[in-house]
Order: C-alpha cells, then sequence, then structure tokens
C-alpha cells in the first residue's frame, strides 16, 4: 500500500518546541485521515533544527465508497422542514425513499458518497493540520495572517512517490528539500521515506533526534574517557542541544586554571545555560575538570581547532564577569543585604522582599519549635535566606538562588546548618528534587512554602485551571513532600488554614499518593471524616483502610454498609426524617439483632481509641470482628418489619452500624 512523507522545512526551531512540534502535526494529520475513513499501517514523527517530518505508512489509493441512510421529517411535514432536510443531505426527494414505523410514514435519504483519491484528501488535510497547529510562540514574516514559529521555506509531500499539490502561506508543496546549511549542496529530490532518509544522511541530516542524541551522548563519554575524565550526566541539556544540530560533531575544550576556584555551580551554569556546554569530571572524583565538551554542527577541516577556540573565548567572558560578581559580591556579607530587600517589591500586595522575610523568619520560628529543630537557627537561616537576590552572581544567573547564599553565608562564618538551609529552602522544586533532611533546612523551607500559599490565598490570588503565576502547586507538593518523606506531625489547621487551601492540599496530596497507587476515593473517604491538620496520620489511616478493602472482610463489609446506607436512604426519605440513636435492646426479637448491637457497642470505644492513638492495625481489626455479625443479621432479619416499632428500632442499628464504620472514614465516597 502506498506511503505518505511530509517534510515542513523552516528557519531554526527552538529546541525545545521540536518535538512537541512534530507530535502535533502527527495527531492532526493522523485525526484528519481517522475522521475521512482512511486506515494506515503506521505513522511516525521527526523534529531537528529546521524540519518536521511525518512518515505515514500503509495507506489506501482512495477513500472507501460510503452510504448512509439519514432518517427525515413524516410524509406530510411543512415544506419549509421537508427543503431543510433535503438540502442538508444534499439529495432530490426524488432520490429519497419512504419507511414507516408505528406513528407513521417517513423519507429516509439514502446518501451514497464515493471515496476520494487519497492524495486529494491529503492535500486537503496537511494545510488545514498547519494552520492548526499551536505553537507557544509564533510569527508573521509575509504579508497575511498566517503564522509559523520561524520563517517557513519548503513544503515537500508525496504520495506514492507523487506530490501532493497544495499550498500553505504562499508556499507550493513539492518533492525537494536541503540537506546541512554548510555540509551540502543544492535541492534533494526524493519520493520516498526510505530515499529521503538516505539523501538526508549523505547531506549530513540525521532526521531522528534519538539517534543525534545517542550519537552526542557516546561521543562525549568517549572523548572524556580517552582524558581520564567523565561526562557529568545531563538529560535535559542533551534533548536541548540535540535539537540545535542535524549533524553532531563533538570537541573538547579547555577551561583557563584562573576560573577553577569558581563555585562548580557557577561553572557548570555559565557552560549549561549560556552555551549549551557539557561539565566534564575526573573519573570517581566530584569536582569538575577544567574541561568541557561542546557539540559542534560542523565538520572543520583544522579537527575542530577554530570552533573550540572561539568557544574558549566566549566562554573566558562568561567566566571573567562571573568571577568578577564572585569576588564582589563576597565583600559584603548576607546581614548587611538583608535591608537592601526592602528596595524588592514582592507582591503589590503582600509588601517588599524585607517584609516576607520577617514573616518567613517567625513561622520557621514556631515551626522548628514544633518539629525539634534548632530555633534560633532556623530563624537566623530565615532571615538571610532571601539575602542572595541581591548578588551579582544571582542577578546573572537566577537559577542559582539558594545555593550562592550557602557559600556566602560560609564565607561570613555562619553555622553550616544555617548555610544548609538557606541552600535548601527552595527544594524541592519537582518530583526528581531532593527533599531536605536537616531540621534546620525542614523548618525554613517549609516557612517559606507555607507562608506563600497563606499570602497568596489570603489576597485571593489562587491558581485557575489555566494558570498559576506564583508557582502555589508547587509549594502545595513541596510542603507535601517535606511533611511526608520527614514525617512530621504538624497540624496545618493550628495556623488557620482556610477551607479553600485545605481543599488545595487535598487535592494535591491526591497528585503525591497517586505514585504510592493510594485510591482516591479512599482519601476523600478518611479525609471527610477526619478534619484535623496531620496529614501524616490522615494519610496512615487511608493506608489502613484501603489494605483492609482488599481482604475478604473489607470487602464484605463494605458491601453490608451499602445495604445499610441504602436501606436508611430509602426509608429515611420516606419516613421524612434521618435515623439516629439507640436502639432498644426490649425490642430485639431475633438473636442476631442483640448479637449485632453487641457487637457494634463492643466496637465503638476501641475504634475510637485506635484512631486517636493511631493504633490503626488494631482498628482495622475490630472493624473485621464486625464482619460475621453483620452478615448474620442481613441474612435472618428483616429490617421493614411490618410492626412500626420492629422496623424503626431495626433502623436504629442499621444506623448505629454506619455511625460506627464513619468514625474511621465515609464509606459512602468509597467506589466499587
Amino acid at each position: 500500500m502506498p506511503d505518505f512523507l511530509l517534510e515542513l522545512f523552516s528557519e531554526e526551531i527552538p529546541a525545545r518546541m521540536q518535538v512537541a512540534a512534530a507530535k502535533d502535526i502527527e495527531r492532526l494529520v493522523v485525526g484528519g485521515l481517522s475522521d475521512r475513513g482512511l486506515l494506515f499501517e503506521g505513522a511516525k514523527s521527526f523534529s531537528g533544527p529546521r524540519r518536521l517530518t511525518l512518515a505515514i505508512a500503509g495507506l489506501p489509493a482512495k477513500q472507501p465508497d460510503t452510504r448512509e441512510e439519514r432518517k427525515g421529517p413524516r410524509v406530510g411535514a411543512p415544506e419549509k422542514a421537508l427543503e431543510g432536510f433535503l438540502r442538508s443531505a444534499g439529495v432530490t426527494l426524488d432520490q429519497c425513499s419512504k419507511q414507516s414505523d408505528a406513528k407513521g410514514e417517513f423519507y429516509v435519504a439514502v446518501i451514497a458518497r464515493e471515496g476520494r483519491e487519497t492524495a486529494e484528501v491529503l492535500a486537503e488535510i496537511v494545510p488545514e493540520a498547519m494552520a492548526k497547529l499551536p505553537w507557544p510562540k509564533s510569527m508573521r514574516w509575509t504579508a497575511g495572517t498566517t503564522r509559523w514559529v520561524r520563517p517557513l521555506h519548503g513544503i515537500l509531500a508525496t504520495f506514492d512517490g507523487e506530490v501532493v499539490p497544495f499550498e500553505f502561506a504562499n508556499i507550493k508543496s513539492g518533492n525537494t528539500t536541503l540537506g546541512h546549511r554548510f555540509l551540502s549542496h543544492g535541492p534533494i529530490a526524493v519520493r520516498r521515506f526510505e530515499d529521503y532518509e538516505k539523501k538526508l544522511r549523505d547531506a549530513h541530516v540525521i532526521l531522528d533526534a534519538t539517534e543525534r542524541k545517542e550519537i552526542i551522548l557516546h561521543e562525549v563519554k568517549q572523548k572524556a574517557f580517552a582524558l581520564g575524565l567523565e561526562l557529568v550526566e545531563d538529560e535535559v541539556l542533551l534533548d536541548e542541544v540535540a535539537g540545535l544540530v542535524e549533524w553532531p560533531v563533538v570537541l573538547v575544550g579547555h577551561i583557563e586554571d584562573d576560573f577553577m576556584d569558581l563555585p562548580p555551580e557557577i561553572l557548570r551554569t555559565s557552560m549549561r545555560t549560556h552555551q549549551k556546554y557539557f561539565a566534564l569530571r575526573t573519573s570517581g572524583k566530584d569536582g569538575l575538570a577544567n574541561r568541557f565538551a561542546v557539540v559542534a554542527n560542523m565538520v572543520a577541516r583544522d579537527g575542530g581547532k577554530e570552533i573550540v577556540a572561539g568557544n574558549e573565548r566566549v566562554l573566558r567572558a562568561r567566566l571573567s564577569d562571573a568571577k568578577f560578581f564572585w569576588d564582589q559580591d563576597r565583600k559584603r556579607t548576607l546581614e548587611s543585604r538583608v535591608d537592601d530587600l526592602k528596595n524588592i517589591v514582592f507582591h503589590a500586595k503582600l509588601g517588599t522582599q524585607y517584609e516576607r522575610v520577617e514573616r518567613i523568619e517567625a513561622l520557621a520560628g514556631e515551626i522548628a519549635a514544633k518539629i525539634g529543630a534548632d530555633v534560633a537557627m532556623a530563624k537566623r537561616a530565615a532571615r538571610l535566606c532571601k539575602a542572595d537576590l541581591t548578588t551579582g552572581v544571582v542577578g546573572e544567573f537566577p537559577e542559582l538562588q539558594g545555593v550562592m547564599g550557602r557559600y556566602y553565608a560560609l564565607h561570613d562564618g555562619e553555622a553550616s546548618e544555617v548555610a544548609d538551609a538557606i541552600r535548601d529552602h527552595y527544594k524541592p522544586q519537582g518530583p526528581s528534587d531532593a527533599v531536605p533532611s536537616s531540621p534546620v533546612s525542614i523548618a525554613v523551607g517549609l516557612a517559606d512554602k507555607l507562608h506563600t500559599l497563606f499570602e497568596f490565598f489570603r489576597i485571593d490570588e489562587k491558581p485557575t485551571g489555566s494558570g498559576d503565576p506564583y508557582a502555589l502547586r508547587r509549594a502545595a507538593l513541596g510542603t507535601l513532600r517535606l511533611i511526608f518523606e520527614n514525617r512530621l506531625r504538624l497540624n496545618l489547621l493550628e495556623r488557620g488554614l482556610s477551607k479553600d487551601l485545605l481543599e488545595f492540599f487535598v487535592d494535591r496530596l491526591k497528585v503525591v499518593l497517586r505514585a504510592r497507587e493510594i485510591r482516591h476515593d479512599v482519601i476523600d473517604a478518611v479525609f471527610s471524616i477526619r478534619k484535623d491538620g496531620d496529614f501524616v496520620r490522615r494519610v496512615d489511616l487511608v493506608e489502613a483502610l484501603q489494605d483492609f478493602l482488599k481482604s475478604d472482610d473489607g470487602s464484605n463489609l463494605l458491601v453490608a454498609y451499602r445495604r445499610a446506607a441504602n436501606i436508611l436512604k430509602v426509608e429515611e426519605k420516606k419516613d421524612n426524617r434521618s435515623y439516629g440513636g439507640p436502639p432498644d435492646d426490649k425490642l430485639f426479637i431475633v438473636p442476631e439483632e442483640g448479637e449485632l448491637s453487641e457487637a457494634l457497642l463492643n466496637a465503638t470505644d476501641p475504634i475510637g481509641d485506635g484512631i486517636l492513638e493511631e493504633r490503626f492495625g488494631d482498628t482495622i481489626r475490630v472493624m473485621a470482628k464486625l464482619r460475621p455479625p453483620v452478615d448474620a443479621f442481613f441474612d435472618k432479619v428483616i429490617v421493614n418489619a411490618p410492626e412500626p416499632e420492629l422496623r424503626r428500632n431495626r433502623l436504629l442499628l442499621l444506623s448505629r452500624l454506619r455511625a460506627t464504620l464513619h468514625l474511621v472514614a465515609d464509606f459512602s465516597k468509597i467506589e466499587g
């Protein structure tokens, strides 16, 4: 079966947009084919600096013919209704048949459509897909309204080896492309994906980004090994560099010794962020080596010496600036910089960074006292935690805030716990980021995150479905990870946690617990009953309850609860009242009634005590003992007895069962 090849050729596409754009064009074209009844064997997209490519294998030569019967108005319906139906169906009255049902005769239009040639359909689909491509940023480069991420220069589109003719942004599709910007010459004519990929490789273009990554990684490691060095792994940088080159060539440069006394974070950030260089280190050691790996997009006649020299000059200038800032910053203490925060606005409604620090300092002291951290150190670290925002290095490299604060604190003679807390108070910033375990660091990190959440919720600056400009979701996730991974027994409600902020935390908690395969419905069941702000306590109960529900006793008790709850719901609605309070033992006429009542009375205090004292295993064992008397009750007792007093008493017994289980969780929220 024929194949389709599409290439969109443009000026350099930002590396961060390439993979998503290739997947989007695949999604849109494949969706268009599916909507038009065209099936295929497989599709694969590729991305690179100057081209997005889509190859679809096994398309039919034409669409299948279709026949559709569309029901119309009844015979004798108003003329306008009939005319509207005929117009929408694209038929005349002579082309309609009549059919009958219980209500009488009605018209039926039989719409037969002959399938179009696939090339014709593709010529319709691709421009539509290109127009819908959701670039994060785009531009107009010609007169008109068409937008693209960068100026579009060419469209290659072939089906079964022949050009699929269409036009987009005044560019006509064809069967030619271009190879590497400097290492190839002239247009390249292609018919199918196989010769396209081969001819591009001959023209120094590696189409597959995954292959480019593998080449870069292998070459960097090989060249580093030859020098007795090893690569400092950086997957994000590897992805980015693979999107910057079509023909990767790895070269190794030298860092001047004068710069090697800079903190390694400055060296690495300068190389990584500004120059896209890979850092190297001596094998088996932590410190950086005075070498770096650069990935060129060029095969040089001199072996790359001139390229390396040029990159060394650029890096020298970058590091000279960084060294100047580093030396200047250490001439002032962090303490002397705290007052400078008065000149930096944190938020128009929340004051300056200085006022923010004052609030964080007070909160850090409170938290430190609760978790057994050194209060004085926590308050000191909190006071200094934002001071590095005023330094030259952080001004040049904002991603080093906190990291540089630690260096400056140690230089000033601050305690190591204080310095580490300054560095760590932003952590964790993502799911793979390490969680601090030092008590002082925990106290300051929690204070910073909780302050952000408290204050922004107080002024009603909450995240929306479309945005989270103050990273409040990240702050909540970081707070929860600090609490759970350090098993902190904090009651957040003591700080006056608002209802909407509590709900926000619970939503984030579900994200955290999803990785632990904890069911959201069990979380809802426990959290709807347990209203304290000790999340560790609540989640421990959630895990114990989830394990119980996996057992036979748990699943059967859940079934019995639902039966009881459903009966109560129906009867309470019928009687226009709710049932609550103790049943009358004198009205028990079946042994199973008294046995269930006694079991519930004997379970109430142990369940309550088990939860209060966090002996959740004991709580679950008590609940498990309820299963036999509950099963026996439903097996032998008719709840809706004809005698009103017996019926009422049995409903009160079911109400007690419901109330007893609700000591643990709201079982009505548990699914399955």
